[in-house]
Parts: C-alpha cells; sequence; structure tokens
C-alpha cells in the first residue's frame, strides 16, 4: 500500500487545517502495515496556477512543513517533501497532457468554479491543474489517495488518464500506471468562524478572533473561545435541539473532535448548561491539546536550516521513487533520451 497526498502551503495554519485534514495524515501514518508507505507534499507548484506572491509562497510553503511536524508527521516515517524540488511532477504532467482530454478538464467543477465567467482570462495552469494532480499520484504508482466530497472527481480523472494511457502505450500484462483506489479517511471535523458559524474557519477571514491558529499562545486561544459568537440559550441534551444553532453547533464539534467523544456524549455531559460554563471547559481542552503543537511548530518555524533539510530529504527520496516511472513513461512513449 502506498499513499500519496498533497496540500497547497498556505500561511497561518489553524484549527480548521488541523482537524480537517493534517490530523487524518498524521493517523494514516501511524497505522501504516510495515512495508506500506505515505508520501505527503506542499503543492507548491499548483498554488503558481493562481495569482499568488513569490515570497509568500516560499514562507508559507516553509510554514507547512514546520505545522506538518509539529502535528506529528515523522520525516523519518513518511516522504515529506515540494513538488518543485521534483521536477519529474512537471514533466509527467506534460507527458500525460497527451493523454488528458479537453472534454474532461471542461467537466471538472473546480475550474469552473474558480474560473467563474472569466474563463479567457484564467492560467492554463489553472486549467491544466487536474493533470498535475493526475501526475502527482500516478508518478509514485499510490494505490491510494485520500480523497473529500471535492476531489472524487480529479481521482476519477487521474484513474481515466492512467487506464487510456495503459490502453494507448502499454501491454495488459505490463501497465505503466497503477490505477489509484480512493482512500475515505475517518470523517474530518469540518469547523466553522467563531465569528460565523455557516462560514468554514478561513485564514482570509480579516477578523483574527475567526480562528484558533496553530502559533496561539494559551491566553490568546482562551480570549478567542471566550468571544465566540453564540446564542443566549443553554445547550441542549440531544443532537436534534442544535438544529438552526450554527455556533452553538459548531463548538460542541470542536470539543466532540478533540475529545473523541460523539456530540451526543458531549450534549450528554453539558446539555442544560450556558455557554459560560462550555466555554471555559473547551478552551482548557483547546490550550491543553493544542500546546505541545503549538510549541513544536514555533521553534521549527525558526529553524530555516531544520525545515531546508527535511524538504531535501524527502524530496531526493521523492525523485528515487518516481524515478523508474519517468522512464517507463517516456520508454512507453516512445521518446529517445540520452
Amino acid at each position: 500500500m502506498r499513499v500519496v497526498s498533497g496540500i497547497q502551503p498556505t500561511g497561518n495554519l489553524h484549527l480548521g487545517n488541523y482537524l480537517g485534514a493534517i490530523r487524518n495524515w498524521v493517523r494514516m501514518q501511524d497505522e501504516m502495515e510495515e512495508g506500506s508507505q505515505c508520501l505527503f507534499f506542499l503543492a507548491d507548484l499548483h498554488a503558481i496556477s493562481m495569482p499568488y506572491d513569490p515570497a509568500e509562497l516560499k514562507s508559507a510553503t516553509l510554514e507547512m512543513t514546520a505545522a506538518l511536524v509539529a502535528c506529528g508527521i515523522d520525516p523519518s516515517r513518511s516522504v515529506l517533501f515540494n513538488q518543485a524540488q521534483v521536477p519529474a511532477h512537471s514533466e509527467l504532467q506534460w507527458l500525460l497532457n497527451g493523454t488528458a482530454r479537453m472534454g474532461w478538464l471542461n467537466r471538472m467543477t473546480q475550474w469552473k468554479d474558480k474560473a467563474g465567467k472569466n474563463r479567457e482570462g484564467q492560467s492554463v495552469a489553472l486549467f491544466a491543474y487536474p493533470v498535475l494532480q493526475a501526475a502527482d499520484v500516478l508518478l509514485y504508482q499510490a494505490t491510494h489517495v485520500p480523497v473529500g466530497e471535492d476531489q472524487k472527481q480529479h481521482l476519477e480523472l487521474a484513474r481515466d488518464i492512467a487506464q487510456k494511457f495503459n490502453n494507448d502505450f502499454a501491454s495488459d500484462d505490463a501497465p505503466v500506471f497503477t490505477l489509484p483506489d480512493p482512500y475515505i479517511p475517518p470523517e474530518a471535523a469540518r469547523i466553522m468562524s467563531l465569528r460565523d458559524g455557516t462560514a468554514k474557519m478561513s485564514k482570509s477571514d480579516p477578523s483574527e478572533m475567526s480562528r484558533i491558529n496553530l502559533a496561539d499562545d494559551a491566553d490568546t486561544i482562551m480570549k478567542k473561545v471566550k468571544k465566540a459568537k453564540t446564542d443566549p440559550e443553554p445547550l441542549p441534551s440531544e443532537a436534534a435541539g442544535l438544529e438552526g444553532r450554527a455556533e452553538a453547533l459548531n463548538l460542541v464539534s470542536i470539543y466532540s473532535a478533540f475529545t473523541g467523544k460523539s456530540v451526543a456524549d458531549v450534549l450528554g455531559e453539558f446539555g442544560g448548561q450556558g455557554f459560560g460554563a462550555f466555554k471555559p471547559a473547551l478552551g482548557e481542552l483547546l490550550v491543553e491539546s493544542l500546546a505541545p503543537i503549538s510549541a513544536r511548530f514555533r521553534e521549527l518555524r525558526q529553524d530555516r536550516e531544520a525545515l531546508d533539510a527535511i524538504l531535501a530529504r524527502g524530496a531526493a527520496q521523492a525523485r528515487d521513487i518516481g524515478t523508474p516511472t519517468l522512464n517507463a513513461t517516456y520508454q512507453a512513449l516512445g521518446l529517445v533520451r540520452g
């Protein structure tokens, strides 16, 4: 089993990033059987498909590396790297562009959403980035790729590209690419803004009070939790009572995610109590749970040499793993290389 997954580097890592994606990566790494392998990468090549600031991208890539390691990704057990240090990702994308079809890419929901009405003004990279996503996983002969609802279509495209390439350029008994299967992780907590329970927690929200950052200290966490938007009603005793109470549901869900208790169990403990009692309990739980992560994150973020070394080592491993597939692809296409 070989699991491959990527994440776009963004600064200001927050609770939503941790509970929504990073924690599941750590679980996969820790539960991997002997002989299996996890490859996790920072998708910096994907980041240039939209307008961006080069200095911010560089900084965010290192910050994301620090966050992943602080959260539990172990570079000695998993391969952790950034795409830009493994040119084979870009090479394989170009080779696969000959197999991918315009109609397939035109149907991509995320292309439609991100391009909006100004499709003619978008970069070619934005249109073709699902082919790069396919290259990201096919390069390493991934057997499984973690997917959420928004990525299922892209994994299906990767399988279509792999299948067509194998049919067109390889024999049935010696396919070039493995068709990756989806890996459905345990349901990730969907964490919403502390100021608006109907909007996802996001670093783009102008209000710092809307999110809990991994770098926040204990006092800041407690302050943000205590000032989180709520309603005047006490917590219900059953989950059905949270319907229509987005902010209450969000805070209970965060408590549930960190304790491993169900929402029903959390309400069984706090039902009938007001937020004056629940918020301090939630704040203390977050402070205790995030303290070691925050301390390690702040330490690593200041150690540029260590972060560069982690990414360089991971990239060297990734290049070694991906080279045979890239060579086989060139050979199958009849391309002469020195």
